[in-house]
């Protein structure tokens, strides 16, 4: 059994298909064939099954993958021990966060990681992909879902919070909605879901409705509903922190706020591989950004020593 195959049976599972692969190993799609032809013939049995779109692994491919896996990480591991002797926490994060809060809220975070930790590359992604969200190139990934997928490690990020709100002219021009229904009709600014009719769950106290809207203003783009809002354009529906400086300023007036209202779920995940080899460098922003999404915690202020940090 060769070792460059066995490692590249882990590639093409990670990737998905052996193009994808391919492109990720810099390799001809004929060499990475040749590579798990080899593998198999090894073995003598079948290690993945292919369909139109994807390869999964069979039960013994499966268990070779582990052990690819982790003979991976060891290499990885002893690579970055050889590269960082003597040197500064240097690295590389691939990160993909939500447009919106990405923009909004987290952009100030990582600013303030670069200055920590000018040595690591930060490769920032914005978008709300909820498929395939942990690629070879992103190594974190922040969503707003009801559920984690159970197949990634998930911490906890904190609760998000929707509101309903609308400018102060819009109010004295044409009321806020007092009941979830008086949404139907009012002019709704919010994100929304391609093909899909956009429902709105609320939940007070042991009530629970479900509202189906018909928005004016649609965007992912929440510094533009922001904007939309502020216009008097309509009612947003939106996660607090787009417009919590205007609320705070009067410029903005809330409603329905004894409803908690949920659109694409309420809560904050990290998300990551849970068998990929992790850098000081991830890490150390993962830890970091922990610290500044969850109350009461603190970043940390310099990089933590390996044996500090969690285990790969």
């Amino acid at each position: 059994m060769e070792l460059t195959s066995l490692t590249v049976l882990v590639d093409i599972l990670d990737a998905g298909n052996l193009s994808q692969a391919a492109r990720n190993l810099k390799m001809t799609r004929a060499n990475v064939s040749y590579h798990l032809n080899q593998l198999e013939k090894s073995v003598g049995v079948q290690l993945v099954r292919r369909t139109t779109r994807r390869v999964e692994p069979t039960e013994v491919g499966l268990r070779l993958y582990a052990h690819g896996r982790a003979i991976q990480n060891e290499m990885l591991a002893a690579r970055e021990t050889i590269t960082t002797l003597g040197q500064g926490l240097q690295g590389r994060v691939g990160l993909s966060v939500p447009s919106g809060y990405g923009q909004m809220v987290m952009s100030d975070w990582l600013i303030d990681f670069k200055h920590l930790y000018p040595g690591i590359v930060l490769d920032v992604r914005f978008e709300n992909r909820v498929d395939d969200l942990i690629r070879d190139e992103v190594d974190i990934a922040i969503r707003v879902m009801p559920e984690p997928p159970p197949t990634l490690v998930a911490r906890d990020m904190g609760a998000v919070r929707y509101t309903a709100c609308a400018s102060r002219g819009y109010a004295q021009a044409h009321g806020l909605p007092t009941a979830l229904e008086a949404l139907r009709t009012a002019p709704v600014i919010t994100s929304g879901v391609v093909g899909k009719q956009l429902r709105l769950r609320g939940y007070r106290g042991g009530e629970r409705h479900e509202v189906m809207l018909e928005p004016t203003l649609i965007s992912e783009h929440f510094p533009f509903l922001r904007q939309g809002i502020l216009a008097g354009l309509g009612v947003g529906l939106v996660p607090d922190y787009v417009v919590q400086d205007a609320v705070a300023s009067g410029e903005v007036l809330t409603t329905l706020d004894d409803w908690r209202l949920s659109i694409f779920g309420t809560q904050m995940f990290m998300l990551y591989m849970p068998d990929r080899h992790q850098t000081r460098a991830v890490r150390t922003c993962i830890e970091y950004l922990l610290g500044r999404a969850l109350p009461g915690a603190e970043p940390p202020a310099s990089p933590a020593p390996a044996s500090a940090l969690p285990a790969p």
